[in-house]
């Protein structure tokens, strides 16, 4: 049964950090490209990071390019996103995906830029 769950977020004031986590568990994890969305109610989910399935390739949204880094263990299937410098406009809920995995979200970690 393949799970992702996330954690880290919480409420920062603008130009804090937060590092996000993702467990995985359910699949190969380590054969997996991975990416971390954001979604803010009303909207649609934006693509936010995304790397390959050996950490080598990594890429960004031009929205969070030179703040936010994503990275990941694949000794303990672990996905992670360092989010420097925020902002108000970054508070949504965020999600990370496989992409060997169709059709699966796990519940999200709200994040909360505000002074």
């Amino acid at each position: 049964q393949v799970q992702l769950v996330e954690s880290g977020g919480g409420l920062v004031q603008p130009g804090g950090s937060l590092r996000l986590s993702c467990v995985a568990s359910g699949f190969t994890f380590s054969r997996s490209a991975m990416r971390w969305y954001r979604q803010v109610p009303g909207k649609e989910r934006e693509e936010v990071a995304s790397i390959s399935s050996t950490g080598g390739i990594t890429s960004y949204a031009d929205s969070v390019k030179g703040r936010f880094t994503i990275s990941r263990d694949n000794a303990k299937n672990t996905l992670f996103l360092q989010m420097n410098k925020l902002q108000p406009e970054d508070t949504a809920v965020y999600y990370c995906k496989a992409l060997v995995v169709a059709n699966y979200w796990g519940q999200g970690t709200q994040v909360t830029v505000s002074s």
